[in-house]
C-alpha cells in the first residue's frame, strides 16, 4: 500500500531534520598551543641573604587592584572613567552592534514575507481598447538550510559576538590601568616638584647667606654667583615639571569623559604619602591566566568565527532548497475585487544551484581557508605577546626596587654630604665648589628617588594589566 504524504507535512519533516543533518566546511575545534613554564626573570629580594617574605600576588587581587593603594581619589577615577570614558562606551556599542547582528542571522531560518500589489492599465495597438488588473497578495519563501550553510553564518556570528563581548572586557581592563598609570605619573610629577622647591629653599637660603657675607666683606663674588646659578638651574626645573602636571591631569580628565580642566580642583594637591605597596612575587608562571586573558580569548573566538566561515562559502557548492508559496487578490473589475474568483495562491518547493560560477566559488573557499590559518596564527601570536608582556612587566617590577634601594641610600649620602661640604666651606677647609657638587647631587638624586618609587607602582600596575587584571571582576 503506498501512503500519499500533504506537500506542507513532508515541508514540515524536511524542516525537522535538517538541524541534525552535519554542515559542509570543518567543525571548529579550538587549537593547542603549548606556552613552555621557564622561571620568570625575577630579580628577587633587596638583599640576597635575607629569606623571601614578599606576599604572593592572588588571583584575587587582580579584581580591584586598585583598592590595594586605599586612595579614595583613584577609586573614583576608576569608577567615573568605567562609566563615562568615551572610548569604552564606543566599545560597548560594537558590542551593541554585534548584538543585532548575531539577532538578524536568525533571520535565515525564518520565512521571508513580503506585500505586493499592482494595478495596471495596459493598451493594445493604441487603440481604445483598455485592460485593468488589479492584484494584491503576499509572497513567502523559506529556505531549507539542508547542507548547513545559514547554520555555520549563526555560528559565525555567535562567535564574533562573543569576541566584542571580551574586547570590551580588554578595553575595560586597558582603561583602569591607564587611569591607575596615569593617576601614579601624575602624583610623582608633583612630588617632584616638591622636592625641587624644596632645594630651591634650601638652596636659596644658601645663596641669601653667601651674599650677606660677600656684603659684610668676609666672602667672595665667586662663591655668591655659583650659589646664584645653582638657585636659577634649579628653578629652571620647575615650570617642565608644571607643564607635566598640566598635561596628565588634562589627560586624567580625558580618561574619565570630562572637559580638560574639569579635574583640576580634584588633583591639584597631592596627598603627603606613599603609594608603594610591599613588595610582590609571583610564585609561578600564570599560564592559566595568560590563556584567559580577553585579548587572548578574543583572539580565538574569531579564530572559531573565520573558521565557520569556510562552511558558508563551500555551502554555495550545493543546491539550495526553497518553500515558496504566495496567496493574494487579482481582478480585472475593482467591483470584483473580495469576490471568490479573485482569490489566488500557489505552493511548492523550488531549487537553486550553481552549476558554473567560472571558479568563484573554489576562489571564495581557498580565501577563506587562507584567512583562517592567518586567524589561527593571530591567535598564536597573541598568546605570544601576552606570555612576553608578563615576563617583562614582572622583571620591570622586580628590578626597580633594586634600584629604589640603591637610590634611597644614595640620597641619604648626599643629604650628608651637603651638610659636611656647608660646614667646610663656612670654616675655610673647603670651597663653594663642593657645597653646589652636593646640594645639585642631591636634587638630582631625589628627584630619581621619588621618579623611582613612582615607577615601582606604575609597573605593578602594567604587571596587574598583563595578567588581565579586573577580568574577575565580571
Amino acid at each position: 500500500m503506498i501512503m500519499k504524504l500533504h506537500p506542507v507535512f513532508c515541508t514540515a519533516l524536511l524542516l525537522a531534520g535538517c538541524s541534525s543533518l552535519p554542515s559542509v566546511g570543518p567543525d571548529y575545534k579550538k587549537p593547542e598551543v603549548d606556552i613552555p613554564d621557564f622561571p620568570l626573570p625575577d630579580a628577587g629580594m633587596i638583599k640576597a641573604d635575607e629569606k623571601d617574605s614578599r606576599y604572593i600576588i592572588s588571583t584575587n587581587e587582580l579584581s580591584s587592584w586598585w583598592n590595594r593603594f586605599d586612595d579614595k581619589i583613584l577609586a573614583s577615577l576608576v569608577d567615573t572613567a568605567v562609566s563615562n570614558n568615551l572610548s569604552y562606551k564606543m566599545a560597548s556599542e560594537r558590542l551593541t552592534q554585534s548584538r543585532w547582528q548575531l539577532f538578524g542571522s536568525y533571520a535565515a531560518f525564518m520565512p521571508q514575507i513580503s506585500v505586493n500589489g499592482q494595478a495596471i492599465r495596459s493598451d493594445e495597438a493604441l487603440v481604445s481598447n483598455y485592460q485593468d488588473l488589479f492584484k494584491v497578495g503576499l509572497d513567502a519563501s523559506w529556505e531549507i538550510d539542508i547542507f548547513g550553510g545559514n547554520r555555520r553564518a549563526t555560528e559565525s556570528a555567535v562567535a564574533e559576538f562573543q569576541a566584542e563581548g571580551l574586547s570590551l572586557n580588554d578595553a575595560w581592563v586597558s582603561l583602569t590601568a591607564e587611569v591607575g598609570r596615569q593617576y601614579i605619573e601624575l602624583r610623582t610629577i608633583q612630588q617632584r616638584i616638591a622636592v625641587a622647591r624644596a632645594n630651591l629653599k634650601l638652596q636659596s637660603e644658601t645663596y641669601d647667606i653667601v651674599k650677606s657675607r660677600f656684603e659684610s666683606g668676609i666672602g667672595d663674588g665667586l662663591a655668591v654667583s655659583q650659589s646664584k646659578y645653582i638657585v636659577e638651574q634649579t628653578r629652571a626645573v620647575i615650570p617642565p615639571l608644571l607643564e607635566q602636571e598640566e598635561r596628565l591631569m588634562n589627560a586624567i580628565a580625558i580618561l574619565t569623559g570630562a572637559m580638560p580642566g574639569s579635574c583640576h580642583e580634584l588633583l591639584k594637591s597631592c596627598p603627603d604619602r606613599d603609594w608603594l605597596v610591599p613588595a610582590g612575587r609571583l610564585a609561578e608562571t600564570p599560564l592559566d591566566l595568560i590563556r584567559m586573558r580577553p585579548d587572548v580569548r578574543a583572539a580565538e573566538r574569531r579564530l572559531a568565527a573565520q573558521s565557520a566561515r569556510i562552511g558558508v562559502a563551500k555551502s554555495m557548492w550545493f543546491p539550495k532548497l526553497f518553500i515558496n508559496g504566495e496567496l493574494g487578490l487579482k481582478t480585472g473589475e475593482f467591483q470584483d475585487w473580495f469576490k471568490r474568483r479573485s482569490l489566488y495562491g500557489s505552493f511548492g518547493p523550488s531549487v537553486s544551484w550553481p552549476i558554473f560560477q567560472g571558479g568563484r566559488i573554489y576562489a571564495d573557499v581557498k580565501v577563506e581557508e587562507s584567512r583562517t590559518r592567518e586567524a589561527c596564527l593571530n591567535y598564536e601570536l597573541t598568546i605570544l605577546k601576552a606570555y612576553e608582556e608578563v615576563r617583562d612587566m614582572y622583571s620591570n617590577y622586580t628590578r626597580e626596587y633594586h634600584r629604589f634601594e640603591a637610590l634611597k641610600a644614595s640620597v641619604k649620602a648626599a643629604q650628608d654630604a651637603v651638610s659636611i661640604s656647608k660646614d667646610l666651606n663656612e670654616k675655610g677647609l673647603k670651597d663653594f665648589t663642593a657645597v653646589i657638587d652636593a646640594q645639585r647631587s642631591l636634587l638630582n638624586l631625589e628627584e630619581s628617588l621619588v621618579e623611582s618609587r613612582g615607577k615601582i607602582t606604575s609597573n605593578l600596575i602594567s604587571l596587574y594589566k598583563a595578567l588581565g587584571g579586573g577580568l574577575a571582576a565580571e
